[in-house]
């Protein structure tokens, strides 16, 4: 059982756990994930790390109340407690000297990209970050990510906090200054890792994105997280989850991703109900 020692909302659907568990944060770096499950016969769901303190022994996860067993995570408050809590799992990111790197969030991609971030800066590189978000409501982060920048860029859609417009647009702009940029490291929504790759692709920036799709037992034995990177089948769990994003067919992990969209759907409309 994993307490939770502290809980923050974010945003209208955006919540931030901090959990009691000194052995997964005496192991965890950046760029992994967990997978939790709130009680017996609970859904099993994959969540980044987007702090940890070793000294404390706490990790902390930050949750996007999405569907059904999100929903129900998102209702726990100080002093519940998770049932269970595997990891750290995935590969770490590559953290060293690259120079001048880029690091874009988009929603809640911002919390798996801030410690990665941190660890760039840490290591001596030159941190130029981007946040994105619907509108300022859904701005996270934003105070975190700005400790650790060189340069903080924020988009919305509706133009209500930062800029108007697309971490895409923010990105182009920044590559048009003509100054070197070693790394991107790019985390959201599939569409917009996308946008971001292609935008790099052409003039031969390292990209690196990492891929959230569907996920059950994180140890590359259940084979449901595979994605096609480079023309080869790979396992996000256990491969990943972070790929070369110029490889990635994004299109083929689009439409698995919506496989169980009308289940999901029915499962989050019953809980929704049971709240009320």
């Amino acid at each position: 059982m994993h307490e939770i020692i502290a809980k923050k909302k974010l945003c209208p659907d955006v919540v931030l756990l901090k959990l009691r568990a000194p052995n997964i944060a005496k192991k965890a770096k950046p760029g992994q994930f967990v997978i939790v499950r709130t009680k017996e016969g609970g859904e099993r769901i994959p969540l980044s790390i987007s702090d940890f303190d070793r000294e404390k022994g706490t990790i902390t996860l930050i949750i996007k109340e999405i569907g059904k067993s999100t929903s129900l995570m998102g209702r726990l408050g100080i002093g519940d407690s998770l049932l269970n809590v595997l990891g750290p799992l995935g590969k770490p990111s590559e953290i060293k000297a690259y120079g001048t790197v880029v690091c874009i969030g988009g929603g809640i991609g911002v919390a798996p990209v801030y410690p990665i971030a941190r660890a760039l800066k840490e290591s001596g590189n030159r941190v130029i970050s981007i946040i994105g978000a619907r509108n300022k409501e859904y701005v996270i982060l934003e105070r975190e990510m700005g400790a650790v920048s060189e340069e903080l860029h924020v988009a919305t859609d509706d133009g209500s906090a930062g800029r108007k417009g697309f971490v895409t647009d923010v990105l182009k702009e920044i590559l048009g200054r003509g100054e070197r940029i070693n790394l991107v490291v790019a985390i959201g929504p599939v569409i917009m890792m996308k946008f971001v790759s292609e935008a790099t692709k052409s003039p031969g920036i390292k990209t690196i994105v990492s891929l959230n799709p569907i996920m059950v037992d994180g140890t590359g034995m259940c084979g449901g997280c595979r994605v096609t990177v480079g023309g080869e089948t790979k396992f996000a769990c256990v491969d990943g989850p972070e790929f070369d994003g110029h490889l990635v067919d994004f299109d083929s992990l689009m439409l698995r991703n919506r496989r169980f969209e009308k289940h999901e759907c029915k499962a989050l409309k019953a809980v929704t109900k049971d709240a009320g």
